[in-house]
Protein backbone atom coordinates (compact mmCIF):
# COMPACT_ATOMS: atom_id res chain seq x y z
CA UNK A 1 0.00 0.00 0.00
CA UNK A 2 1.19 3.44 -0.68
CA UNK A 3 1.17 5.81 1.77
CA UNK A 4 0.99 9.48 0.83
CA UNK A 5 1.62 12.58 3.30
CA UNK A 6 0.01 15.46 1.90
CA UNK A 7 1.07 19.00 4.19
CA UNK A 8 -1.39 21.55 2.95
CA UNK A 9 -1.69 25.26 4.42
CA UNK A 10 -4.90 26.05 3.28
CA UNK A 11 -3.60 28.05 0.11
CA UNK A 12 -4.77 28.18 -3.20
CA UNK A 13 -1.75 26.18 -4.23
CA UNK A 14 -1.97 23.23 -1.66
CA UNK A 15 -5.15 22.21 -3.84
CA UNK A 16 -3.38 21.48 -6.61
CA UNK A 17 -1.64 18.90 -4.90
CA UNK A 18 -4.65 18.04 -2.90
CA UNK A 19 -6.39 17.76 -6.83
CA UNK A 20 -3.10 15.70 -7.72
CA UNK A 21 -4.25 13.40 -4.82
CA UNK A 22 -7.45 12.74 -6.14
CA UNK A 23 -5.87 11.40 -9.11
CA UNK A 24 -3.52 8.88 -7.45
CA UNK A 25 -6.40 7.77 -5.52
CA UNK A 26 -8.78 7.30 -8.60
CA UNK A 27 -5.68 5.42 -9.99
CA UNK A 28 -4.70 3.40 -6.97
CA UNK A 29 -7.63 3.12 -4.72
CA UNK A 30 -5.52 1.29 -2.08
CA UNK A 31 -3.41 4.69 -1.67
CA UNK A 32 -3.47 5.82 1.72
CA UNK A 33 -3.28 9.70 2.11
CA UNK A 34 -2.18 11.66 5.16
CA UNK A 35 -3.39 15.37 5.44
CA UNK A 36 -0.77 17.36 7.68
CA UNK A 37 -1.34 20.74 8.86
CA UNK A 38 1.98 21.87 10.67
CA UNK A 39 1.39 25.27 13.14
CA UNK A 40 4.15 27.54 13.99
CA UNK A 41 4.45 27.44 17.80
CA UNK A 42 3.16 31.13 19.60
CA UNK A 43 5.90 32.72 21.80
CA UNK A 44 7.07 31.45 24.86
CA UNK A 45 5.63 34.89 26.24
CA UNK A 46 1.55 33.44 25.39
CA UNK A 47 2.55 30.17 27.26
CA UNK A 48 3.19 32.12 30.57
CA UNK A 49 -0.57 33.88 30.19
CA UNK A 50 -2.56 30.78 28.33
CA UNK A 51 -3.08 27.55 29.20
CA UNK A 52 -1.76 24.50 27.31
CA UNK A 53 -4.80 23.58 26.74
CA UNK A 54 -6.22 26.48 25.00
CA UNK A 55 -2.98 26.47 22.85
CA UNK A 56 -3.34 23.18 21.34
CA UNK A 57 -7.28 24.19 20.89
CA UNK A 58 -5.98 27.30 18.79
CA UNK A 59 -4.40 25.17 16.58
CA UNK A 60 -6.51 22.42 16.03
CA UNK A 61 -9.09 25.13 15.60
CA UNK A 62 -6.24 27.11 13.05
CA UNK A 63 -5.44 23.53 11.55
CA UNK A 64 -9.07 22.93 11.02
CA UNK A 65 -9.58 26.17 8.87
CA UNK A 66 -6.52 25.38 6.71
CA UNK A 67 -7.71 21.79 6.01
CA UNK A 68 -10.93 22.68 5.25
CA UNK A 69 -11.08 23.53 1.48
CA UNK A 70 -8.67 20.08 1.35
CA UNK A 71 -11.41 18.06 3.31
CA UNK A 72 -14.01 19.42 1.14
CA UNK A 73 -12.51 18.24 -2.02
CA UNK A 74 -11.89 14.84 -0.52
CA UNK A 75 -15.24 14.04 0.57
CA UNK A 76 -16.78 15.39 -2.54
CA UNK A 77 -14.69 12.33 -4.66
CA UNK A 78 -15.03 10.12 -1.81
CA UNK A 79 -11.66 9.68 -1.06
CA UNK A 80 -10.69 8.47 2.65
CA UNK A 81 -8.16 10.41 4.33
CA UNK A 82 -6.77 10.69 8.05
CA UNK A 83 -5.86 14.43 9.66
CA UNK A 84 -2.68 15.33 11.62
CA UNK A 85 -1.81 18.38 13.06
CA UNK A 86 1.89 19.53 13.98
CA UNK A 87 3.88 22.32 15.30
CA UNK A 88 6.64 23.82 14.91
CA UNK A 89 9.42 23.92 11.93
CA UNK A 90 7.53 23.07 9.21
CA UNK A 91 10.22 21.47 6.91
CA UNK A 92 11.05 19.75 10.30
CA UNK A 93 7.64 18.49 11.13
CA UNK A 94 6.76 17.10 7.64
CA UNK A 95 9.91 15.24 7.15
CA UNK A 96 9.53 14.07 10.92
CA UNK A 97 5.87 12.92 10.06
CA UNK A 98 6.78 11.18 6.67
CA UNK A 99 9.19 9.07 8.65
CA UNK A 100 6.62 8.16 11.63
CA UNK A 101 4.03 7.48 9.51
CA UNK A 102 6.74 5.54 6.67
CA UNK A 103 5.19 7.26 3.68
CA UNK A 104 6.30 6.69 0.68
CA UNK A 105 5.90 9.43 -1.12
CA UNK A 106 5.30 13.56 -0.22
CA UNK A 107 2.99 15.37 -2.42
CA UNK A 108 3.30 19.31 -1.61
CA UNK A 109 1.88 21.89 -3.53
CA UNK A 110 3.57 25.01 -3.84
CA UNK A 111 3.78 28.56 -5.83
CA UNK A 112 5.78 29.04 -8.66
CA UNK A 113 8.70 31.41 -8.07
CA UNK A 114 11.79 31.98 -9.47
CA UNK A 115 14.75 30.49 -7.94
CA UNK A 116 16.05 33.81 -6.40
CA UNK A 117 12.74 34.66 -4.56
CA UNK A 118 12.70 31.12 -3.18
CA UNK A 119 16.37 31.38 -1.84
CA UNK A 120 15.48 34.80 -0.63
CA UNK A 121 12.46 33.18 1.49
CA UNK A 122 14.00 30.21 2.55
CA UNK A 123 11.63 27.71 0.84
CA UNK A 124 9.94 24.94 2.99
CA UNK A 125 10.19 23.20 -0.23
CA UNK A 126 13.89 23.19 -0.31
CA UNK A 127 14.12 22.44 3.08
CA UNK A 128 12.20 19.38 2.37
CA UNK A 129 14.63 18.44 -0.05
CA UNK A 130 17.30 18.97 1.93
CA UNK A 131 16.13 17.10 4.62
CA UNK A 132 14.24 13.68 3.69
CA UNK A 133 15.44 10.40 2.05
CA UNK A 134 11.37 10.24 1.04
CA UNK A 135 10.43 10.91 -2.47
CA UNK A 136 8.78 14.13 -3.32
CA UNK A 137 6.25 15.08 -5.71
CA UNK A 138 5.81 18.84 -6.16
CA UNK A 139 2.91 20.41 -7.88
CA UNK A 140 2.98 23.85 -8.87
CA UNK A 141 0.15 26.23 -8.48
CA UNK A 142 -0.45 29.61 -10.49
CA UNK A 143 1.59 31.80 -12.48
CA UNK A 144 4.02 33.25 -10.26
CA UNK A 145 2.13 37.29 -10.28
CA UNK A 146 3.90 40.00 -12.30
CA UNK A 147 5.25 41.69 -9.00
CA UNK A 148 7.09 38.89 -7.85
CA UNK A 149 8.65 37.98 -11.22
CA UNK A 150 10.23 41.58 -12.09
CA UNK A 151 9.39 43.39 -8.59
CA UNK A 152 10.99 41.91 -6.35
CA UNK A 153 14.42 41.32 -7.67
CA UNK A 154 14.35 45.00 -9.67
CA UNK A 155 14.13 45.91 -5.96
CA UNK A 156 17.20 43.87 -4.92
CA UNK A 157 19.05 45.48 -7.65
CA UNK A 158 18.13 49.18 -7.01
CA UNK A 159 19.03 48.21 -3.12
CA UNK A 160 22.54 46.57 -4.07
CA UNK A 161 22.93 49.53 -6.64
CA UNK A 162 22.48 51.63 -3.70
CA UNK A 163 24.43 50.25 -1.29
CA UNK A 164 27.23 50.28 -3.88
CA UNK A 165 26.45 54.10 -4.83
CA UNK A 166 27.07 54.62 -0.47
CA UNK A 167 30.26 52.92 -0.31
CA UNK A 168 31.61 54.79 -3.24
CA UNK A 169 30.69 57.85 -1.96
CA UNK A 170 32.84 57.36 1.49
Amino acid sequence: MQKILLPVDGSPDSLYAVRQAVREFFNNPNVEIHLLNVRRPLSSNVGRFVSRRNVESFHREEAGKALKPCVEVFTRYGVPYSEHIGTGDRAEVIVATARRLRCNLILIGTARKNSLIRALEGSTTNRILQLTSVPVQIVSGDKIPSLMRYGLPAGIGAAITALLMLTAAD
